[in-house]
């Protein structure tokens, strides 16, 4: 399918590759990150407000984006030589601990093979009432679409990237075959054809600003979460099994929900690019799916067969942070609230 030609503003806005605004903090670990990164200083907080913070809630998840996102893009106004500033590596390290101790902890009983971990994934529920994807396909509203964008838009348009972090860290037929996938995720050669840059076509089409991190402000805890693992995961080497284990679960199940969305844009009219975003991960991740689960997996785990616990962690933590950030939408737009934390203006 021959990409649609994105939109003057869109292009406008990508050609500049402007930084992040940084956001106000939602409490003291994130306030402190944000005042230390504004004004250059240490971060200033009372070191047990880790400990008694919510792993899962609005102030810690914060505080990790924004001490991840130096290693990405950055903020604007923010010096580059903080991505390495001691105290700040310091509080994320107590923040990742945090973390992944309450993921840890909520998978007690998960799977601890690859087989068993992705075994559920590989077949489509019979019931699919608890699918995101599926209420937007049959039920959707153009609003709702709108929404989703924006709060994916934290990953999308920077798409693949945490994953490429694992590339030096794997090696033979692991390394060639999370290339290939790569090669792909970043347009084959070609800078209109980055699915980050397709992501930001789709926004443009639903009337949103494509500027990376825009939305960053909007979103409640559960989804920086899933942004949040992706980085942490990838920052790790010790991780790497974890990060193969989540890169295989999103490819594994992107196929079907892709084309459920598709159909959703397809249905409400949100428009060609729109569309064009979720039929191109229809057929791309179909392929991208026995690849890396055969070659990416089998691979690494022929090389360090003593990973495959975390491969099977990555996944488990995937799907645990999926699920939970699909209750909260479904939960607020069953009530005919915004999944946001502020609503969207007008298209």
């Amino acid at each position: 399918m021959t990409p649609p030609s994105p939109s003057p503003a869109a292009t406008d806005v990508r050609r500049g590759h402007p930084r992040p605004h940084l956001v106000d903090g939602r409490g003291e670990l994130s306030g402190a990150v944000t005042r230390a990164l504004r004004s250059g200083s240490p971060p200033r907080y009372a070191p047990q407000s880790v400990l008694k913070a919510d792993p899962w809630g609005e102030d810690l998840q914060l505080a990790l984006y924004l001490l991840y996102e130096p290693h990405y893009r950055g903020f604007d106004g923010v010096d580059d030589a903080r991505e390495w500033d001691p105290e700040l590596l310091r509080l994320r390290q107590a923040l990742e601990a945090r973390f992944l101790h309450a993921l840890r902890s909520e998978l007690s009983d998960a799977p601890r093979s690859a087989e068993e971990a992705f075994a559920p994934l590989l077949v489509e529920p019979v019931d699919l009432s608890g699918s995101l994807s599926h209420h937007l396909e049959t039920e959707g509203e153009l609003w709702q679409l709108r929404e989703y964008a924006a709060l994916r838009s934290l990953y999308h348009l920077k798409e693949a990237d945490p994953h490429a972090w694992v590339i030096p860290r794997l090696t033979g037929r692991a390394k060639a075959a999370m290339v290939a996938i790569e090669y792909d995720e970043f347009g084959a050669g070609r800078a209109d054809r980055i699915h980050a840059r397709l992501f930001a076509d789709l926004m443009a089409d639903l009337g949103l600003d494509p500027t990376y991190g825009r939305y960053l402000d909007h979103a409640p805890a559960p989804l920086l979460a899933t942004v949040n693992l992706m980085s942490l995961f990838g920052l790790h080497r010790a991780l790497r099994g974890a990060l193969v284990g989540h890169f295989a679960c999103v490819e594994v199940t992107s196929s079907p929900g892709s084309r459920r969305l598709a159909r959703a844009m397809r249905r409400c009219g949100a428009g060609a690019a729109a569309e064009h975003f979720y039929t191109e991960h229809v057929e791309a991740d179909a392929v991208h799916e026995q690849v890396v689960r055969h070659e990416v997996i089998g691979g690494l785990l022929a090389d360090e067969p003593d990973l495959e616990g975390d491969v099977a962690f990555g996944c488990a933590a995937t799907v645990l942070l999926e699920d939970r950030l699909a209750r909260s939408i479904r939960d607020a737009w069953d009530h005919e609230r915004t999944a946001l934390r502020a609503p969207l203006p007008e298209a």
